[in-house]
């Protein structure tokens, strides 16, 4: 576990009676999820508004990545699949930290290759810095090879934010599917809680 989210855990405190696969953070400590105009691979300009009423599970890595993002998209993909008719209301956004090499076609190919509903995200050198920056995320280039070729270093967290795009959990590539899928499950309830409450 990285040590941003030992240093996240040990100031946030969990709701009562509520337990987590993932550390919760809570949107006290993690800020909203916020963005604008990046360019993604479904061919269009996002922003963070629209997905709200969803819960937004937000990576940050490569496509060139050889090991960490791969094995976490994995895991993505299959908390997708055991949420069943749940994961409709979960998106994916990969965002690249490569946007040199990763453009919103290469992403699209890469995030399709692990499930239909994933997103990527390329932005400028500018909006990349931005965004990660707000998640406490660092990156780093490697010396190109002869061939061009690079590895860029970066955290590995998963960031996980409530349909209202709220900071809600972080999590690692060590977090099995099943603590995923457990996590997003229980906030879609909450979720629905909160909403059938309002009504009556």
């Amino acid at each position: 576990m990285s040590a941003l989210v030992l240093a996240f855990s040990g100031c946030a405190q969990q709701p009562h009676e509520q337990k987590w696969a993932m550390d919760y953070i809570g949107p006290k400590i993690m800020q909203p999820l916020q963005f604008t105009d990046m360019a993604s691979s479904s061919g269009k300009l996002e922003s963070s508004k629209d997905f709200l009423g969803k819960v937004v599970v937000l990576y940050f890595g490569y496509t060139h990545c050889p090991d960490v993002c791969p094995t976490t998209m994995a895991h993505l993909a299959r908390a997708e699949q055991l949420l069943g008719p749940q994961g409709k209301d979960v998106q994916v956004i990969f965002v690249t930290v490569d946007p040199k090499r990763d453009t919103p076609k290469v992403l699209d190919a890469y995030v399709h290759a692990f499930m239909s509903s994933a997103i990527g995200l390329s932005g400028t050198v500018a909006q990349t810095k931005t965004l990660a920056g707000r998640y406490h995320v660092s990156y780093s280039y490697g010396k190109p090879d002869a061939h061009g070729n690079y590895v860029v270093n970066h955290s590995a967290a998963i960031y996980v934010f409530g349909p209202h795009g709220n900071g809600r959990l972080i999590g690692t590539e060590l977090t099995p599917s099943e603590g995923i899928a457990h996590d997003v499950h229980q906030l879609l309830a909450d979720a629905h809680k909160s909403w059938w409450q309002k009504l009556v």
